[in-house]
């Protein structure tokens, strides 16, 4: 079963619930996809640690053959090519792979070469196995990095993944919930955080996948994310309440179910609740 846990913005506790849901199933794959920012590595620390280099095809020129045509530029939507002074430049930054350059150049002056954007990271922690994406700064895109980490899930057999997908709603959202079984949302108790829960969950419902809320930072007053999964009959999965010493473990590295067994008991709850409405 996969899990994705995924929020409209960052800081609402995603990492927390997805580390301490991989952490209170035992034998899981923790799947960190926020290639930008990835710290569940923090948590649970692994070891036995290995890598493998994910890459993107990129158009090389040879401007020996070239006609001037402009085809490839005035195909190219992301303006990554520019014809100068009869010369074609390939600005690799902005370029998103797509191959359509290559395809069309009518004196194949344009080829493919492979141009290295991140890394996979595999490691383990106790029972877990944790996987990483990690983008390299300055790409445009991460999808083809989470398409290869979520391609990568495939050996992973019948035992719980749970999939910490990047904030917001982005094309790496999109990739990292495709395959998901159950999408768990995080909310907090803001204006603000229903304005992102509205945004995450409208995203989950285009997918058709089944869904359930956890409101983190629960506190007794009004919370406006509480209202609209009343107002939208959204299944409340879990309330974690706003707790010093839960932010105190938090802050310093180390995992609630390993710590507390009041903590164990909630996640373990809660990961029994998905899977009884996952498999509905």
């Amino acid at each position: 079963m996969k899990i994705a846990v995924l929020s409209g913005k960052g800081g609402t506790g995603k990492t927390f619930v997805s580390v301490n849901l991989a952490a209170a199933a035992g034998r899981a794959v923790y799947t960190d996809c926020d290639i930008e920012e990835p710290d569940g590595h923090l948590f649970f620390r692994p070891e036995k640690i290995s890598e493998e280099k994910v890459a993107v095809s990129i158009p090389s020129a040879d401007n020996s053959r070239c006609s001037g045509c402009r085809k490839c530029t005035e195909f190219c939507r992301f303006n990554a090519l520019a014809l100068i002074r009869d010369n074609i430049y390939i600005f690799e930054d902005i370029c998103h792979s797509c191959g359509g350059c290559v395809l069309l150049c009518p004196e194949k002056a344009l080829t493919e070469v492979r141009k290295e954007i991140g890394i996979i990271r595999r490691g383990r922690s106790e029972e877990t196995e944790i996987r990483t994406g990690i983008l390299n700064t300055g790409e445009a895109s991460g999808v083809p990095v989470i398409r290869q980490l979520i391609t990568s899930l495939k050996d992973a057999g019948d035992i719980p993944v749970i999939i910490d997908c990047p904030p917001g709603s982005s094309c790496t959202v999109m990739e990292s919930i495709k395959d998901a079984d159950y999408c768990i949302l995080i909310a907090e108790p803001t204006i603000f955080g229903r304005y992102n829960l509205d945004m995450a969950y409208r995203l989950v419902r285009s997918f058709g996948k089944p869904t359930g809320v956890v409101l983190n930072k629960y506190t007794s007053g009004r919370d406006p994310s509480e209202d609209f999964c009343r107002e939208n009959d959204v299944n409340i999965l879990a309330s974690i309440p706003f707790d010093r010493d839960l932010g105190r473990l938090i802050s310093e590295g180390r995992i609630a179910v390993k710590e507390d067994k009041k903590w164990e008991e909630v996640f373990s709850s809660l990961l029994r609740t998905v899977s009884k409405e996952a498999d509905r």
